[in-house]
Protein backbone atom coordinates (compact mmCIF):
# COMPACT_ATOMS: atom_id res chain seq x y z
CA UNK A 1 0.00 0.00 0.00
CA UNK A 2 1.24 3.49 -0.76
CA UNK A 3 1.82 6.06 1.91
CA UNK A 4 -1.20 7.91 0.57
CA UNK A 5 -3.13 4.74 1.36
CA UNK A 6 -2.05 4.91 4.99
CA UNK A 7 -3.27 8.50 5.13
CA UNK A 8 -6.69 7.39 3.82
CA UNK A 9 -6.77 4.59 6.37
CA UNK A 10 -6.08 7.06 9.18
CA UNK A 11 -8.77 9.42 7.89
CA UNK A 12 -11.36 6.61 7.78
CA UNK A 13 -10.51 5.81 11.40
CA UNK A 14 -10.89 9.45 12.44
CA UNK A 15 -14.30 9.66 10.73
CA UNK A 16 -15.53 6.42 12.31
CA UNK A 17 -14.27 7.12 15.83
CA UNK A 18 -15.67 10.64 15.68
CA UNK A 19 -19.11 9.17 15.06
CA UNK A 20 -18.49 6.71 17.86
CA UNK A 21 -17.73 9.61 20.20
CA UNK A 22 -20.95 11.31 19.11
CA UNK A 23 -22.97 8.22 20.02
CA UNK A 24 -21.30 7.92 23.43
CA UNK A 25 -21.79 11.63 24.06
CA UNK A 26 -25.48 11.38 23.19
CA UNK A 27 -25.91 8.42 25.56
CA UNK A 28 -24.30 10.33 28.41
CA UNK A 29 -26.37 13.44 27.65
CA UNK A 30 -29.56 11.35 27.97
CA UNK A 31 -28.67 9.53 31.17
CA UNK A 32 -31.67 11.18 32.88
CA UNK A 33 -34.07 11.14 29.91
CA UNK A 34 -37.29 9.25 30.62
CA UNK A 35 -37.54 6.04 28.61
CA UNK A 36 -34.29 6.67 26.70
CA UNK A 37 -32.61 3.63 25.13
CA UNK A 38 -28.84 3.72 24.73
CA UNK A 39 -27.02 3.05 21.47
CA UNK A 40 -23.85 1.18 20.59
CA UNK A 41 -21.60 1.41 17.53
CA UNK A 42 -20.39 -1.58 15.53
CA UNK A 43 -17.27 -1.14 13.42
CA UNK A 44 -16.28 -3.11 10.31
CA UNK A 45 -13.20 -3.14 8.13
CA UNK A 46 -13.40 -1.83 4.56
CA UNK A 47 -12.30 -3.77 1.47
CA UNK A 48 -8.64 -4.78 1.14
CA UNK A 49 -5.98 -4.21 -1.51
CA UNK A 50 -5.02 -7.71 -2.66
CA UNK A 51 -1.28 -7.82 -3.37
CA UNK A 52 -1.24 -11.53 -4.19
CA UNK A 53 -4.00 -14.07 -4.52
CA UNK A 54 -3.67 -17.54 -3.02
CA UNK A 55 -2.84 -20.51 -5.23
CA UNK A 56 -3.21 -24.19 -4.34
CA UNK A 57 -0.23 -26.54 -4.30
CA UNK A 58 0.68 -27.96 -7.72
CA UNK A 59 0.67 -31.70 -8.54
CA UNK A 60 4.45 -31.56 -8.70
CA UNK A 61 4.57 -30.75 -5.01
CA UNK A 62 5.24 -27.00 -5.03
CA UNK A 63 4.02 -25.12 -1.99
CA UNK A 64 0.73 -23.25 -1.97
CA UNK A 65 0.81 -19.44 -2.00
CA UNK A 66 -1.07 -17.53 0.67
CA UNK A 67 -3.14 -14.44 -0.03
CA UNK A 68 -1.41 -11.15 0.70
CA UNK A 69 -3.74 -8.22 1.34
CA UNK A 70 -3.74 -4.93 3.17
CA UNK A 71 -6.87 -3.37 4.61
CA UNK A 72 -7.89 0.15 3.62
CA UNK A 73 -9.48 1.32 6.86
CA UNK A 74 -12.58 1.09 9.02
CA UNK A 75 -16.22 2.04 8.66
CA UNK A 76 -19.41 2.14 10.74
CA UNK A 77 -21.21 -1.18 10.33
CA UNK A 78 -24.22 -0.15 12.37
CA UNK A 79 -25.53 1.93 15.25
CA UNK A 80 -27.77 -0.29 17.34
CA UNK A 81 -30.35 0.67 19.94
CA UNK A 82 -30.51 -1.32 23.17
CA UNK A 83 -34.20 -1.67 24.08
CA UNK A 84 -33.53 -3.32 27.45
CA UNK A 85 -35.77 -2.37 30.35
CA UNK A 86 -34.88 0.77 32.28
CA UNK A 87 -35.46 1.15 36.02
CA UNK A 88 -39.01 2.05 37.08
CA UNK A 89 -39.14 4.89 39.60
CA UNK A 90 -42.20 5.72 41.68
CA UNK A 91 -43.75 9.16 41.15
CA UNK A 92 -47.16 8.73 42.78
CA UNK A 93 -48.81 10.57 39.86
CA UNK A 94 -51.70 8.57 38.41
CA UNK A 95 -51.04 9.93 34.92
CA UNK A 96 -47.48 8.56 34.92
CA UNK A 97 -47.36 5.09 33.40
CA UNK A 98 -44.42 2.71 33.22
CA UNK A 99 -44.14 -0.55 31.30
CA UNK A 100 -42.69 -3.49 33.20
CA UNK A 101 -41.61 -5.69 30.31
CA UNK A 102 -41.94 -5.42 26.54
CA UNK A 103 -44.01 -3.11 24.40
CA UNK A 104 -44.53 0.56 23.59
CA UNK A 105 -47.26 3.10 24.19
CA UNK A 106 -48.90 4.32 20.99
CA UNK A 107 -49.63 8.04 20.73
CA UNK A 108 -51.15 10.05 17.90
CA UNK A 109 -50.69 13.61 16.72
CA UNK A 110 -54.30 14.88 16.65
CA UNK A 111 -53.43 17.48 14.00
CA UNK A 112 -52.00 15.02 11.47
CA UNK A 113 -53.32 11.62 12.55
CA UNK A 114 -49.77 10.21 12.50
CA UNK A 115 -48.97 7.53 15.11
CA UNK A 116 -45.74 7.26 17.10
CA UNK A 117 -44.59 4.88 19.82
CA UNK A 118 -42.74 5.62 23.03
CA UNK A 119 -41.56 4.16 26.31
CA UNK A 120 -42.00 7.55 27.98
CA UNK A 121 -45.20 7.30 30.00
CA UNK A 122 -45.14 10.81 31.50
CA UNK A 123 -48.67 11.66 30.39
CA UNK A 124 -50.92 14.43 31.58
CA UNK A 125 -54.57 15.43 31.25
CA UNK A 126 -55.32 18.23 28.80
CA UNK A 127 -58.25 20.64 29.05
CA UNK A 128 -60.56 18.10 27.37
CA UNK A 129 -59.56 15.22 29.63
CA UNK A 130 -57.38 13.39 27.11
CA UNK A 131 -54.22 11.63 28.28
CA UNK A 132 -51.50 13.34 26.26
CA UNK A 133 -47.72 13.65 25.98
CA UNK A 134 -45.93 16.93 26.62
CA UNK A 135 -46.37 17.67 22.88
CA UNK A 136 -50.14 17.11 23.09
CA UNK A 137 -50.08 13.72 21.33
CA UNK A 138 -52.96 11.57 22.54
CA UNK A 139 -52.51 8.13 24.10
CA UNK A 140 -54.22 5.39 22.06
CA UNK A 141 -56.27 2.42 23.16
CA UNK A 142 -59.88 1.37 23.63
CA UNK A 143 -62.08 4.32 24.51
CA UNK A 144 -65.69 5.38 25.10
CA UNK A 145 -66.46 3.11 28.01
CA UNK A 146 -69.46 4.55 29.84
CA UNK A 147 -71.77 4.22 32.81
CA UNK A 148 -75.46 5.02 32.43
CA UNK A 149 -77.62 5.54 35.50
CA UNK A 150 -81.26 5.09 36.34
CA UNK A 151 -82.56 7.16 39.25
CA UNK A 152 -85.28 5.55 41.40
CA UNK A 153 -86.50 5.82 44.99
CA UNK A 154 -86.13 3.31 47.79
CA UNK A 155 -88.69 2.38 50.44
CA UNK A 156 -87.76 5.47 52.46
CA UNK A 157 -88.17 7.78 49.49
CA UNK A 158 -84.44 8.36 49.01
CA UNK A 159 -82.84 8.70 45.61
CA UNK A 160 -81.10 5.54 44.40
CA UNK A 161 -78.82 5.45 41.35
CA UNK A 162 -78.42 2.13 39.55
CA UNK A 163 -75.46 1.77 37.20
CA UNK A 164 -75.43 0.12 33.78
CA UNK A 165 -71.80 0.05 32.57
CA UNK A 166 -70.67 -0.35 28.97
CA UNK A 167 -67.15 -1.63 28.35
CA UNK A 168 -64.83 0.33 26.04
CA UNK A 169 -64.63 -1.19 22.56
CA UNK A 170 -63.78 1.67 20.20
CA UNK A 171 -60.17 2.24 19.21
CA UNK A 172 -59.10 5.83 19.63
CA UNK A 173 -57.95 8.59 21.98
CA UNK A 174 -58.20 7.75 25.67
CA UNK A 175 -60.23 10.37 27.52
CA UNK A 176 -60.82 10.61 31.24
CA UNK A 177 -64.05 12.44 31.99
CA UNK A 178 -67.53 11.74 33.36
CA UNK A 179 -70.54 14.02 33.22
CA UNK A 180 -74.12 12.74 33.09
CA UNK A 181 -77.44 14.52 33.05
CA UNK A 182 -81.03 13.82 32.02
CA UNK A 183 -80.87 12.67 28.41
CA UNK A 184 -77.11 12.14 28.68
CA UNK A 185 -76.72 8.78 30.38
CA UNK A 186 -79.13 9.58 33.21
CA UNK A 187 -82.80 8.57 33.40
CA UNK A 188 -85.32 9.88 35.91
CA UNK A 189 -87.49 6.93 36.97
CA UNK A 190 -88.70 8.43 40.26
CA UNK A 191 -92.30 8.77 39.02
CA UNK A 192 -92.30 12.47 39.79
CA UNK A 193 -90.90 12.20 43.31
CA UNK A 194 -87.85 14.16 42.21
CA UNK A 195 -87.48 16.68 39.44
CA UNK A 196 -84.94 16.25 36.64
CA UNK A 197 -82.85 19.02 38.17
CA UNK A 198 -82.81 17.25 41.54
CA UNK A 199 -81.88 13.92 39.92
CA UNK A 200 -79.03 15.58 37.99
CA UNK A 201 -77.77 17.42 41.07
CA UNK A 202 -77.52 14.21 43.08
CA UNK A 203 -75.98 12.10 40.30
CA UNK A 204 -72.55 10.51 40.80
CA UNK A 205 -69.54 12.56 39.74
CA UNK A 206 -65.95 11.66 38.94
CA UNK A 207 -63.74 11.41 42.02
CA UNK A 208 -60.55 9.80 40.72
CA UNK A 209 -59.15 7.35 38.22
CA UNK A 210 -56.34 4.84 38.00
CA UNK A 211 -54.84 2.47 35.44
CA UNK A 212 -54.45 -1.19 36.34
CA UNK A 213 -51.73 -3.56 35.10
CA UNK A 214 -53.86 -4.64 32.13
CA UNK A 215 -54.21 -1.00 31.08
CA UNK A 216 -57.84 -0.55 32.13
CA UNK A 217 -58.61 3.09 32.92
CA UNK A 218 -60.83 2.65 35.97
CA UNK A 219 -62.88 5.64 37.11
CA UNK A 220 -64.11 5.94 40.70
CA UNK A 221 -67.29 7.96 41.23
CA UNK A 222 -68.51 9.92 44.22
CA UNK A 223 -70.93 7.16 45.28
CA UNK A 224 -68.19 4.52 45.27
CA UNK A 225 -69.11 2.98 41.91
CA UNK A 226 -66.39 2.19 39.39
CA UNK A 227 -66.34 1.47 35.66
CA UNK A 228 -63.80 1.09 32.87
CA UNK A 229 -63.57 4.33 30.89
CA UNK A 230 -60.91 3.03 28.50
CA UNK A 231 -57.99 0.66 28.11
CA UNK A 232 -54.39 1.56 27.32
CA UNK A 233 -53.05 -0.80 24.64
CA UNK A 234 -49.42 -1.62 23.94
CA UNK A 235 -47.63 -2.46 20.71
CA UNK A 236 -44.57 -4.63 20.15
CA UNK A 237 -42.43 -5.12 17.05
CA UNK A 238 -40.65 -7.95 15.29
CA UNK A 239 -37.69 -5.68 14.52
CA UNK A 240 -37.59 -2.72 16.93
CA UNK A 241 -34.17 -1.75 15.51
CA UNK A 242 -36.07 -0.47 12.44
CA UNK A 243 -37.77 2.22 14.54
CA UNK A 244 -36.52 5.75 13.88
CA UNK A 245 -35.96 8.15 16.76
CA UNK A 246 -38.09 11.21 15.98
CA UNK A 247 -37.06 13.23 19.04
CA UNK A 248 -39.14 13.99 22.15
CA UNK A 249 -38.78 10.31 23.15
CA UNK A 250 -40.92 9.25 20.17
CA UNK A 251 -40.19 6.58 17.55
CA UNK A 252 -41.53 6.48 14.01
CA UNK A 253 -41.13 4.23 10.97
CA UNK A 254 -43.38 1.71 12.71
CA UNK A 255 -44.49 -0.01 9.51
CA UNK A 256 -40.94 -1.14 8.74
CA UNK A 257 -40.53 -2.50 12.29
CA UNK A 258 -43.29 -5.08 11.76
CA UNK A 259 -46.01 -4.74 14.38
CA UNK A 260 -46.74 -8.02 16.18
CA UNK A 261 -50.39 -8.94 15.69
CA UNK A 262 -50.91 -6.31 12.97
CA UNK A 263 -50.70 -2.54 12.78
CA UNK A 264 -54.23 -1.91 14.08
CA UNK A 265 -54.50 -2.11 17.87
CA UNK A 266 -57.01 -4.50 19.38
CA UNK A 267 -57.94 -5.81 22.78
CA UNK A 268 -57.14 -9.36 21.60
CA UNK A 269 -53.57 -8.63 20.52
CA UNK A 270 -52.43 -5.57 22.46
CA UNK A 271 -53.62 -5.96 26.05
CA UNK A 272 -50.83 -5.41 28.57
CA UNK A 273 -49.67 -8.60 30.24
CA UNK A 274 -50.55 -10.81 27.26
CA UNK A 275 -48.79 -11.89 24.05
CA UNK A 276 -45.35 -11.04 25.42
CA UNK A 277 -46.32 -7.49 26.39
CA UNK A 278 -45.37 -6.09 29.78
CA UNK A 279 -47.64 -4.90 32.58
CA UNK A 280 -48.53 -1.26 33.05
CA UNK A 281 -47.44 0.20 36.39
CA UNK A 282 -49.37 3.33 37.34
CA UNK A 283 -47.52 6.06 39.22
CA UNK A 284 -44.13 5.07 37.83
CA UNK A 285 -41.80 6.21 35.06
CA UNK A 286 -39.11 4.24 33.26
CA UNK A 287 -35.68 5.78 33.46
CA UNK A 288 -32.91 5.75 30.90
CA UNK A 289 -31.10 2.42 30.50
CA UNK A 290 -27.73 4.11 29.99
CA UNK A 291 -24.94 2.51 32.05
CA UNK A 292 -22.66 5.44 32.89
CA UNK A 293 -19.77 3.19 33.92
CA UNK A 294 -19.84 1.43 30.55
CA UNK A 295 -20.26 4.71 28.67
CA UNK A 296 -17.19 6.24 30.32
CA UNK A 297 -15.22 3.13 29.38
CA UNK A 298 -16.49 3.43 25.80
CA UNK A 299 -15.58 7.11 25.83
CA UNK A 300 -11.98 6.40 26.84
CA UNK A 301 -11.68 3.65 24.22
CA UNK A 302 -13.04 5.86 21.44
CA UNK A 303 -10.83 8.76 22.52
CA UNK A 304 -7.65 6.65 22.54
CA UNK A 305 -8.58 5.09 19.22
CA UNK A 306 -9.06 8.56 17.74
CA UNK A 307 -5.67 9.63 19.07
CA UNK A 308 -3.98 6.53 17.64
CA UNK A 309 -5.56 7.15 14.23
CA UNK A 310 -4.30 10.73 14.28
CA UNK A 311 -0.79 9.38 14.94
CA UNK A 312 -1.07 7.24 11.79
CA UNK A 313 -1.76 10.39 9.79
CA UNK A 314 1.05 12.31 11.48
CA UNK A 315 3.55 9.51 10.92
CA UNK A 316 2.54 9.11 7.27
CA UNK A 317 2.94 12.83 6.76
CA UNK A 318 6.41 12.75 8.31
CA UNK A 319 7.54 9.90 6.03
CA UNK A 320 6.10 11.67 2.98
CA UNK A 321 8.07 14.75 3.94
CA UNK A 322 11.25 12.65 4.17
CA UNK A 323 10.65 11.20 0.70
CA UNK A 324 10.04 14.63 -0.80
CA UNK A 325 13.40 15.85 0.56
CA UNK A 326 15.46 12.75 -0.42
CA UNK A 327 17.36 14.66 -3.15
CA UNK A 328 18.28 17.52 -0.85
Amino acid sequence: MSLIGSLATGVSALDSFEQGLEVVGNNIANVNTTGYKDQTVDYANTFSDVLQEATPPSPSGSQSVETQQIGTGVQIAGINTNFAQGTLSTTGNNTDLGISGGGFFVVQNPATGVDYVTRDGSFQLDSQGYLVTSQGYRLQGLSNGSAAYSATTDANGNLVYTQTPTAPTTLGDIQVNFNISIGNGLTNNTAGAFTDAQVTAGAPTLENFTVDQAGNVVETLSNGDTFDRGQVLLQSYEDPSALVNEGNNLYGNTDAAGAVGGIALSGANNTAGTNGLGNIEVGTLEGSNVDLTQEFANLITAQRSFQAASRVITTSDTILDEIIHLKQ
